[in-house]
């Protein structure tokens, strides 16, 4: 019996890689600097992973971005806007692509964005064209593996699998379907398996997470096709195939059948698949197979006692030789390491794992199942003791919460009319221009704000010093949005540290930690909150600084929330419980916000849910029962105030075309979405279901650093008016401009105002 991860954490324990990329795009660094802090990040991993007591030890799990940009730039797959730019200088190319590029030679967009399977990580799209051509371009994974080796460190290479690879991308022209490239494709990956068999490397992992939707009997001919060539080239090959976040389900007849070394199970997201394995005609016991027992998504600590009775079960037909212990995913979606952690309540923390403590229960989960295991025995005591402890706990449970849910109706989860009639009212109430603007929420957060912040969480700067500097940035905000001429305003969100932390520190059930940081796409890290217990609200969490800014205008001033789904969705989430009954906990305490900025005489309130498509099950048949609890809990949120009161909602990189209908379900006024990067392909869900409500198609794309021309906008909006109602269509940003710089995004607003006011004329 051995061990292995899938993957582990790139960002640093401190963050390292985000503040190195950061002052590399800013030109504070050069790119030797850079590379240095990125080796370093990569070079602690092995080390601490080796010392732990992994086995098999993974490379280029690391990435600078993105695994799947890494991924286009190992198979040469880069759009043909990038022609231009230096392809010596692997560095601005890779990043262009990422995040677009704009100076005196060069205006790109980026590529597009959407998130990894039901996860909150976004990656890169890769772009295919009918004549796509691929090559060995990129030669990362294979220097991955060599730093390794210098360190002592045969590692197992990662590779996203070719099926897998075309199905995450999206074909750029009409007249081909991706995986019809598969032909073209494979002659890639085999000269990158030759490269590192010539290196001497034992296992490579394919991660084929396609392997956990409904696949087509195409998709698994290809998967077939795909690890038969591999096979039949490279025989000696240990191939260790890698599926997570579901079962294989439909497709593990295909899989048990093809010729590989090692199949991984997510054994925290699908149980039962153990027995469907073992059980199955199909299935060889000379195969080896890799329990991933260790959960890679969440920070609950495992469970030795059922985790054993796993292996035990598994050994019944599998030799010890033959069997893995592992991590379900990546640990990629996991903070580093607990013992950072000094401010935790102690007894919370006793029940958590980061990734460093998750390699450790890997390795005492392998050393509890061999024959000596007396000197892990206390161990296994203390893991079961921390569990027990967690279920008795009295900071988990409220039972004014639990009754207040139970007690839910039917029309708390209605407004008093139907659109029509609250549209009517609303437009008498505010009084809007076609084509109204506004943004998202947030606003520029600059260092002094930041600095603020963590100064008052030091005790140098008191409440009112800290209040004073707020009130300050919201009223210069307020006042540059009044100038500009934007018709529904923001206060900025300048107190807030994260759309969702910020929420979770001012309702009950929440525990947070000061190093739990997560990638959410490049240099973005999220800090979720570990949400432990029963949620409720004590005291109203935005109203003094949305009253506040309402005070200072006379325009409509947008009240700002995180929905219901997404404050679950991103937070770590408690597993002893329904996530239903969470969800609804957490509705009802932003409904009594809702209500309370109403009171206060804010008429426009926007609840952001741009994790409502990524809660979705992977399998579609899962799908019907997610989405009911979901719309109903953000319909909690939403309904407890007037008619005239106009609800907004948000969601980003997202396809909405197969849910569009539980969108419109949600029944908010008005919905803004991320359009630019798709040139407003994503509008045409809602165009082809004919969306009721009104909708903000973004086109300023806030996840690149360039500024999109006045031309660019009207074009894009001129698209929508072709398709859309001009009465329903609203001109904003794609998301909240809290990590975009200040002068770029002045410019761009007002390029936004100005197309927003050259379409009124066309319509006089």
């Amino acid at each position: 019996m051995k061990t292995t991860i899938l993957g582990y954490p790139r960002i640093g324990a401190q963050r390292e890689l985000k503040k190195a990329c950061e002052a590399f795009w800013s030109g504070k660094i050069e790119e030797k600097s850079l590379l240095k802090i990125a080796a370093n990040i990569k070079r602690q991993n092995w080390l601490q992973q080796n010392e732990l007591g992994i086995d098999l030890i993974p490379s280029n799990d690391f990435s600078l971005y993105d695994q799947v940009l890494d991924t286009c730039l190992t198979l040469g797959c880069i759009p043909v806007r990038y022609k231009n730019i230096n392809k010596n200088n692997a560095l601005e190319l890779y990043f262009a692509m990422a995040r677009g590029l704009q100076n005196k030679n060069i205006d790109v967009t980026a590529m597009e964005m959407t998130k990894w399977f039901d996860t909150n990580y976004h990656y890169i799209v890769p772009e295919f064209e009918k004549e796509q051509t691929f090559k060995f371009f990129s030669k990362k994974i294979i220097n991955e593996y060599k730093e390794a080796l210098e360190l002592g460190i045969k590692t197992k290479p990662v590779l996203i699998g070719p099926v897998t690879f075309l199905l995450l991308g999206k074909e750029k022209e009409t007249g081909f379907h991706r995986l019809d490239l598969l032909d073209k494709l494979l002659p890639v990956y085999l000269e990158i398996i030759q490269e590192l068999t010539n290196l001497d490397v034992e296992y490579i992992q394919f991660d084929e997470p396609c392997l956990a939707l409904n696949l087509t009997d195409k998709e698994r001919q290809a998967i077939k096709l795909t690890y038969t060539t591999i096979n039949t080239k490279f025989p000696k090959l240990k191939i260790y195939l890698a599926n997570y976040f579901d079962c294989y389900d439909k497709n593990l007849t295909t899989v048990l059948q093809l010729p590989i070394d090692t199949l991984h199970l997510d054994l925290t997201r699908c149980s039962m698949q153990l027995s469907d394995i073992i059980e199955s005609e199909h299935f060889n016991p000379s195969i080896k197979l890799s329990l991933g027992l260790v959960d890679g998504r969440n920070i609950w600590k495992n469970d030795f006692e059922a985790s054993l009775k796993t292996i035990e079960k598994a050994l019944t037909k599998v030799s010890s030789d033959n069997l893995w212990i592992s991590s379900s995913c990546s640990l990629l979606h996991t903070p580093y390491d607990l013992d950072l952690e000094t401010n935790l309540q102690s007894e919370i923390k006793q029940w958590l794992a980061f990734a460093k403590q998750k390699l450790e229960e890997i390795s005492t989960l392998k050393n509890l199942s061999l024959p000596e295991n007396e000197p892990y025995l206390s161990l296994y005591e203390e893991n079961k003791l921390a569990n027990i402890n967690r279920s008795n706990s009295k900071l988990i449970h409220n039972k004014v919460v639990k009754e207040r849910v139970s007690g839910l109706k039917e029309s708390d989860s209605h407004r008093k009319n139907n659109f029509t009639v609250r549209q009517s009212k609303q437009k008498q109430a505010l009084n809007l221009p076609l084509f109204p603007t506004t943004t998202i929420g947030s606003f520029p957060q600059t260092k002094e704000v930041r600095s603020w912040r963590l100064k008052l969480k030091k005790g140098l700067l008191s409440q009112e010093e800290y209040d004073i500097l707020i009130a300050k940035e919201i009223k210069d905000s307020i006042s540059f949005q009044e100038s500009i001429g934007l018709d529904v305003i923001v206060h900025g969100e300048f107190e807030r540290n994260d759309m969702v932390e910020y929420f979770g520190e001012k309702l009950n059930g929440f525990a947070f930690s000061d190093f739990g940081w997560v990638q959410s796409y490049g240099s973005r890290c999220v800090k979720p909150p570990i949400l432990f217990g029963d949620v409720s609200r004590d005291n109203p969490m935005t109203v003094k600084w949305s009253t506040y800014a309402q005070s200072l205008t006379k325009r409509p001033l947008k009240g700002m929330l995180t929905g219901p789904v997404t404050i679950l969705q991103w937070s770590f989430v408690r597993n002893d419980q329904p996530r239903e009954t969470t969800c609804n906990q957490i509705a009802l305490a932003i409904r009594d916000e809702v209500v309370d900025l109403e009171k206060n005489g804010l008429k426009v309130v926007q609840i952001d849910e741009p994790a409502i498509r990524e809660g979705l099950p992977l399998r579609k048949e899962e799908w019907t029962k997610y989405l009911n609890w979901a719309v109903k809990a953000f319909r909690i949120s939403a309904s407890g105030v007037q008619d005239d009161t106009q609800i907004h909602t948000h969601m980003c990189y997202s396809e909405f075309n197969d849910i569009i209908a539980s969108i419109a379900n949600m029944d908010a006024d008005v919905i803004t979405i991320e359009t630019s990067r798709s040139e407003m392909e994503l509008l045409n869900a809602f165009v082809d279901f004919e969306y009721p409500n009104e909708i903000g198609p973004g086109v300023y794309d806030i996840h690149s650093p360039r500024v999109p021309s006045l031309e660019e906008i009207e074009n894009l909006l001129l698209k929508a008016k072709k398709v859309l109602p001009v009465e329903h269509i609203w001109v904003n940003p794609d998301c909240g401009l809290k990590t975009r710089d200040l002068p770029e995004t002045k410019k761009a607003l007002e390029n936004i105002v100005q197309a927003a006011r050259n379409l009124r004329k066309l319509e006089i």
